[in-house]
């Protein structure tokens, strides 16, 4: 390579790192947050089940039983990483059954990408993944608004052992992003496929078929095997041909992200959310307003489940909630009692 070449290169690099910003688009990477539940079994449930941002997507699975966890394990520098075990094995895949673990990219998070013009960028994406197989897998880009695909699979090389994966995905220049607060990508790593999946072909940014979904996909032992496991940890996405360190950002603010999206109470054990206050001594209404730690994405589907009371009720008032607050709204009785103690867990979903 000449010195012109070499500088060429380098600044290629840097710029693609992004020095004095933030590189990773991907919120809760490293697998820190885990605010619904750190390990839930027999799963075979699609949604949004245990770690923050990472959505699981069950289709036509007949035995398969998954545990789901965060796990206290991860290659050198991270603490924790997002374990699929196949506790009750598929006996055989069919050919429309599918499991994919998702993450979903807001739309207005991704404007730097430039799709959708002549300048778009190309985009990396790296992840640490280990398995109990070795095979492999698929993995592909869903561009929502595009109902476009980019797939590439890859190779875990050896069994049981931590190994860093880099992807890099071509710029669509044919189909803009929105800017808005929907989805713009998604990123599914296929652990079970079949040959509705697979027995297409994608060489780059193509309409959406299913038979494009997870090209190159062999990958389904890890679904017919008891016990089989799948972990992954480190995922960052970011703009450039460059795979670069991975991005930490401390536990409050990964939460912080996290919280745009969903919310609850934290309560632990009986420490419950809590109101209390005199009433009067009619059955009249009350409001109140729960505000939440972050605005939310969207105005989010809320629950408020009763753990105690004592002579008033509340529940969701969804005329009086927005992207910022909760609203209750409660019916006191008449009791001439005027003390009123309400306990509660809720929560507030804003998922994409």
């Amino acid at each position: 390579m000449t010195k012109a070449a070499e500088l060429a290169k380098m600044g290629e690099v840097l710029t693609n790192s992004q020095i004095g910003g933030r590189r990773n688009i991907v919120i809760n990477g490293a697998m820190q947050c885990s605010q619904r539940s750190t390990s839930e079994t027999a799963q075979h449930t699609s949604g949004y089940l245990t770690l923050d941002r990472f959505n699981f997507n069950f289709v036509n699975e007949d035995e398969l039983r998954t545990t789901l966890t965060q796990a206290s394990e991860g290659p050198d520098g991270f603490a924790n990483s997002l374990k699929v075990q196949a506790t009750t094995a598929e006996s055989a895949v069919g050919a429309n059954h599918e499991f994919r673990v998702i993450y979903k990219v807001e739309a207005q998070d991704l404007q730097q990408l430039k799709f959708g013009t002549s300048a778009a960028e190309r985009i990396t994406v790296s992840f640490y993944v280990r398995s109990s197989v070795a095979a492999t897998y698929g993995f592909n880009l869903y561009q929502n608004d595009a109902n476009k695909v980019n797939g590439q699979a890859y190779t875990i090389n050896s069994a049981n052992t931590w190994e860093r994966k880099t992807l890099t995905f071509i710029g669509n220049t044919s189909d803009v992003i929105n800017d808005d607060n929907g989805i713009g990508m998604q990123l599914n790593w296929f652990l079970m496929a079949g040959s509705d999946y697979t027995s297409g072909s994608n060489s780059g940014w193509e309409t959406f078929a299913t038979a494009k979904h997870a090209v190159g996909h062999n990958a389904n032992a890890v679904v017919t095997t008891t016990n089989a496991t799948w972990q992954i940890t480190g995922v960052q996405l970011e703009v450039g041909s460059q795979a670069t360190p991975f991005e930490h950002r401390s536990f409050g603010e990964e939460l912080g992200l996290c919280m745009r999206y969903y919310e609850h109470d934290d309560s632990e054990g009986s420490d419950n959310y809590r109101i209390s206050f005199n009433k009067g001594t009619t059955g009249e209404s009350y409001y109140f307003a729960i505000d939440y730690a972050v605005t939310k994405r969207a105005k989010p589907t809320t629950t408020v489940t009763q753990a105690y009371s004592d002579n008033i009720v509340f529940s969701v008032h969804s005329g009086s909630s927005g992207r910022k607050h909760m609203g209750l709204v409660s019916t006191a009785s008449g009791s001439t009692d005027t003390r009123a103690l309400f306990e509660c867990t809720w929560t507030a979903d804003a998922e994409l």
